[in-house]
């Protein structure tokens, strides 16, 4: 059950995939949950928790961060989730990469910017989500690449500005993680194979895998810990 006086943590693209895991992993430790969506059909898949709502949100959209800011009495955390990729090579087209930066990139700061005074009254924390992509490019994705290396400095420029005002920033980067989006490969032996191989706990990560390490970064655990950028990979990058 939740109350007054637990803790709300906003988190956008919370209603499937990496960010339905942290929403379940933040309710079930305790606090109120605001899970965001930008589609009814994204909505309608929002994990079932007593302690979770949802709304619909389209994180490109000033108006909308604003008012979905100002509808919440506090905020103590904000998990940055919201996402896209776009595949089949659309990204080296102008239009289609301008918009997976505005929705990855400025629509993590969009949040931020907008959250801050209410963050800064709770003492609160921000954790975006970076990504594999974030320490190396891709030959397939230029807009996604660049957004999550964009994702990973403003991670350390926010830490670093805003601990005076007793907000820490952090971000997680995720491995491969069996979710919708990677369905496809996970059902796919042939294409799973190097990627197990690659990776050394020679498992594909589940989305309560990185719930995990967002609650731990938005907890009294990580008080000391601003600005940094943890991998959730199984040692995918350790190889």
């Amino acid at each position: 059950m939740t109350s007054s006086s637990s803790p709300l943590a906003l988190v956008t693209g919370g209603t499937r995939g990496i960010g339905a895991g942290a929403a379940l992993a933040l309710a079930e430790a305790g606090y109120q949950v605001l899970a965001t969506g930008l589609t009814q059909e994204e909505v309608a898949a929002t994990p079932t928790h007593a302690a979770i709502r949802h709304a619909r949100l389209d994180v490109t959209s000033d108006a909308q961060v604003a008012a979905i800011v100002a509808g919440c009495e506090r905020i103590d955390a904000l998990v940055n989730c919201a996402g896209m990729i776009q595949r089949g090579g659309k990204e080296f087209e102008i239009e289609a990469f301008r918009l997976t930066l505005e929705v990855n990139l400025t629509g993590s700061m969009r949040m931020c910017l907008a959250a801050k005074d209410k963050l800064a009254a709770s003492k609160g924390a921000i954790v975006n989500t970076a990504s594999m992509l974030t320490f190396h490019g891709s030959a397939y994705a230029p807009g996604y690449s660049a957004s999550k290396g964009g994702v990973g400095q403003l991670t350390k420029s926010l830490a670093a500005a805003w601990a005076q005002d007793g907000i820490r920033v952090n971000a997680v980067a995720p491995g491969w993680i069996a979710t919708e989006l990677t369905r496809p490969l996970v059902e796919d032996a042939a294409r799973s194979a190097p990627i197990l191989s690659r990776t050394p706990m020679n498992r594909w990560g589940e989305p309560g895998d990185v719930g995990g390490a967002v609650l731990f970064l938005l907890s009294d655990a990580a008080r000391f810990i601003t600005g940094t950028i943890l991998p959730v990979d199984g040692g995918y990058l350790a190889v």
